[in-house]
Protein backbone atom coordinates (compact mmCIF):
# COMPACT_ATOMS: atom_id res chain seq x y z
CA UNK A 1 0.00 0.00 0.00
CA UNK A 2 1.67 3.08 -1.06
CA UNK A 3 1.53 5.74 1.87
CA UNK A 4 -0.28 8.77 0.91
CA UNK A 5 0.33 10.67 3.22
CA UNK A 6 4.11 11.61 2.62
CA UNK A 7 4.10 15.73 1.75
CA UNK A 8 7.34 15.09 -0.57
CA UNK A 9 6.25 12.21 -2.43
CA UNK A 10 6.32 12.70 -5.97
CA UNK A 11 3.95 11.03 -8.23
CA UNK A 12 1.91 11.36 -11.67
CA UNK A 13 -0.49 14.68 -11.48
CA UNK A 14 -3.76 13.78 -14.13
CA UNK A 15 -6.18 16.77 -14.59
CA UNK A 16 -9.45 16.09 -16.31
CA UNK A 17 -12.65 17.51 -17.10
CA UNK A 18 -15.76 15.74 -18.48
CA UNK A 19 -19.34 16.97 -19.17
CA UNK A 20 -21.79 15.64 -16.91
CA UNK A 21 -24.54 13.03 -18.67
CA UNK A 22 -26.44 12.19 -15.04
CA UNK A 23 -29.87 13.70 -15.23
CA UNK A 24 -30.52 15.52 -13.21
CA UNK A 25 -33.42 13.61 -11.03
CA UNK A 26 -30.91 11.06 -10.25
CA UNK A 27 -27.66 13.41 -10.12
CA UNK A 28 -27.72 13.56 -6.21
CA UNK A 29 -28.29 9.43 -5.79
CA UNK A 30 -25.50 8.91 -8.63
CA UNK A 31 -22.85 11.29 -7.12
CA UNK A 32 -23.36 9.57 -3.97
CA UNK A 33 -22.45 6.04 -5.32
CA UNK A 34 -19.51 7.88 -7.46
CA UNK A 35 -17.81 9.12 -4.09
CA UNK A 36 -18.41 5.86 -2.05
CA UNK A 37 -17.47 3.66 -4.70
CA UNK A 38 -14.34 6.21 -5.85
CA UNK A 39 -13.05 6.57 -2.39
CA UNK A 40 -12.61 2.88 -1.74
CA UNK A 41 -10.89 2.06 -5.15
CA UNK A 42 -8.47 5.01 -5.08
CA UNK A 43 -7.27 4.14 -1.18
CA UNK A 44 -7.03 0.40 -2.33
CA UNK A 45 -4.82 1.66 -5.15
CA UNK A 46 -2.56 4.25 -3.66
CA UNK A 47 -4.96 7.35 -5.92
CA UNK A 48 -5.21 10.69 -4.16
CA UNK A 49 -6.78 13.81 -5.93
CA UNK A 50 -9.89 15.69 -5.31
CA UNK A 51 -13.00 15.91 -7.65
CA UNK A 52 -15.00 19.13 -8.86
CA UNK A 53 -18.63 19.15 -9.71
CA UNK A 54 -19.54 22.22 -11.50
CA UNK A 55 -22.66 23.01 -12.98
CA UNK A 56 -23.15 20.00 -15.81
CA UNK A 57 -18.71 18.92 -15.31
CA UNK A 58 -16.56 17.31 -13.31
CA UNK A 59 -12.78 18.14 -13.25
CA UNK A 60 -10.88 15.74 -11.60
CA UNK A 61 -7.28 15.96 -10.32
CA UNK A 62 -5.78 12.31 -10.02
CA UNK A 63 -2.39 11.65 -8.41
CA UNK A 64 -0.39 8.57 -7.93
CA UNK A 65 1.33 5.75 -10.04
CA UNK A 66 0.92 6.90 -13.26
CA UNK A 67 0.11 3.53 -14.74
CA UNK A 68 -2.41 3.37 -12.03
CA UNK A 69 -3.80 7.35 -12.64
CA UNK A 70 -4.15 6.48 -16.32
CA UNK A 71 -6.26 3.13 -16.08
CA UNK A 72 -8.54 4.78 -14.32
CA UNK A 73 -8.69 7.57 -16.69
CA UNK A 74 -9.14 5.84 -19.07
CA UNK A 75 -12.30 3.49 -17.33
CA UNK A 76 -13.65 7.42 -16.95
CA UNK A 77 -13.38 8.01 -20.62
CA UNK A 78 -15.63 5.06 -21.33
CA UNK A 79 -18.10 5.67 -18.59
CA UNK A 80 -21.37 6.83 -19.92
CA UNK A 81 -21.97 8.83 -17.38
CA UNK A 82 -19.35 11.11 -19.32
CA UNK A 83 -19.14 12.98 -22.11
CA UNK A 84 -16.28 15.39 -23.85
CA UNK A 85 -13.43 14.15 -21.52
CA UNK A 86 -10.26 15.69 -21.94
CA UNK A 87 -7.11 15.85 -20.35
CA UNK A 88 -6.56 19.25 -18.80
CA UNK A 89 -2.55 18.78 -17.75
CA UNK A 90 -0.28 16.26 -16.61
CA UNK A 91 2.51 16.39 -14.78
CA UNK A 92 4.98 12.97 -14.38
CA UNK A 93 6.95 14.58 -11.32
CA UNK A 94 4.32 16.32 -8.82
CA UNK A 95 4.45 16.39 -5.48
CA UNK A 96 1.44 15.16 -4.09
CA UNK A 97 -0.95 17.99 -2.85
CA UNK A 98 -3.66 15.45 -1.99
CA UNK A 99 -2.24 12.78 0.48
CA UNK A 100 -4.83 12.96 3.05
CA UNK A 101 -8.01 13.22 0.20
CA UNK A 102 -8.48 9.61 -1.26
CA UNK A 103 -11.72 11.64 -2.95
CA UNK A 104 -12.78 15.06 -2.09
CA UNK A 105 -15.71 16.95 -3.52
CA UNK A 106 -14.25 20.37 -4.44
CA UNK A 107 -16.35 23.39 -4.04
CA UNK A 108 -17.27 25.96 -6.55
CA UNK A 109 -17.00 30.03 -6.70
CA UNK A 110 -16.06 30.91 -2.75
CA UNK A 111 -17.41 27.61 -0.56
CA UNK A 112 -15.18 25.91 1.07
CA UNK A 113 -13.44 22.66 -0.45
CA UNK A 114 -14.82 20.01 1.58
CA UNK A 115 -14.10 15.80 1.72
CA UNK A 116 -17.62 13.90 1.46
CA UNK A 117 -19.21 11.11 3.56
CA UNK A 118 -21.15 8.60 1.79
CA UNK A 119 -24.35 8.39 4.29
CA UNK A 120 -26.48 5.25 2.86
CA UNK A 121 -29.22 5.60 5.34
CA UNK A 122 -30.09 9.26 3.74
CA UNK A 123 -29.44 8.45 0.01
CA UNK A 124 -26.59 10.76 -0.87
CA UNK A 125 -23.51 12.20 0.05
CA UNK A 126 -23.10 14.12 3.45
CA UNK A 127 -20.12 17.01 3.85
CA UNK A 128 -17.35 15.88 6.63
CA UNK A 129 -15.90 18.63 8.90
CA UNK A 130 -14.10 21.50 6.78
CA UNK A 131 -10.76 21.33 6.51
CA UNK A 132 -8.38 23.83 5.67
CA UNK A 133 -6.63 23.70 2.17
CA UNK A 134 -2.86 23.96 1.75
CA UNK A 135 -1.27 26.58 -0.74
CA UNK A 136 0.16 24.05 -2.95
CA UNK A 137 -4.01 22.41 -2.90
CA UNK A 138 -5.33 25.82 -3.30
CA UNK A 139 -3.20 26.48 -6.87
CA UNK A 140 -4.28 23.19 -8.15
CA UNK A 141 -7.80 23.70 -7.06
CA UNK A 142 -7.94 27.13 -8.54
CA UNK A 143 -6.95 25.11 -12.02
CA UNK A 144 -9.57 22.78 -11.58
CA UNK A 145 -12.26 25.79 -11.14
CA UNK A 146 -10.93 27.66 -13.94
CA UNK A 147 -10.99 24.27 -16.47
CA UNK A 148 -14.33 24.25 -15.14
CA UNK A 149 -15.65 27.73 -15.93
CA UNK A 150 -14.03 27.41 -19.33
CA UNK A 151 -16.01 24.55 -20.35
CA UNK A 152 -19.27 25.87 -19.47
CA UNK A 153 -18.82 28.53 -21.59
CA UNK A 154 -20.18 28.42 -25.17
CA UNK A 155 -18.05 27.60 -27.96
Amino acid sequence: MVDTTAASETVFRLVYRSHMRIAPDVRKSELGEIFSVARSNNKRLGVTGALLVWDEFFVQTLEGDEAVVRDLYDRIHRDARHERVAIISEDPAAPRVFGRWSMARVGDEDEPDIPLLMNRDKGGISPAAPRPTTPDQEAVLDGMREAARSGAQPA
